[in-house]
């Protein structure tokens, strides 16, 4: 008699689901953490936050490390959930591959254009 359950089945799945939401976790708490403290800078800065403000804000080294560092983990975050909608509701292969490239693409466009943004205060 044959048996077909138990050790030897086969579990099909790209089996990264876990590290996805690990990444989504960590990620957003990067996040949090990043807003409480442009949250701290805000309330404690004197003076009215106008430009000159804000590029103080932003100016030290450390805080634009810092909120580079935010937009990569905002780039990735938004890639893993954006990535499950698209595997998950959109079921043609091309159309599923060109949702990615175009995903890819957009992210890294709107992360050189947070570079220009950050390097120019």
């Amino acid at each position: 008699m044959s048996v077909n359950y138990g050790s030897k089945r086969v579990v099909t799945g790209a089996h990264y689901g876990m590290r996805d939401w690990l990444a989504q976790r960590i990620t957003a708490a990067l996040m949090a953490l990043f807003t409480l403290v442009v949250l701290a800078k805000v309330l404690f800065t004197s003076g009215p936050l106008g430009y000159e403000g804000w590029a103080g804000i932003f100016a030290p080294q450390w805080m634009k490390a810092l909120t580079f560092a935010v937009f990569v983990a905002l780039a990735y975050h938004v890639w893993v959930g954006v990535r499950d909608i698209w595997m998950d509701y959109v079921k043609p292969a091309g159309l599923r591959v060109v949702m990615h490239v175009f995903t890819l693409v957009w992210l890294l466009a709107c992360l050189g254009w947070a570079v220009q943004v950050l390097w120019r205060i």
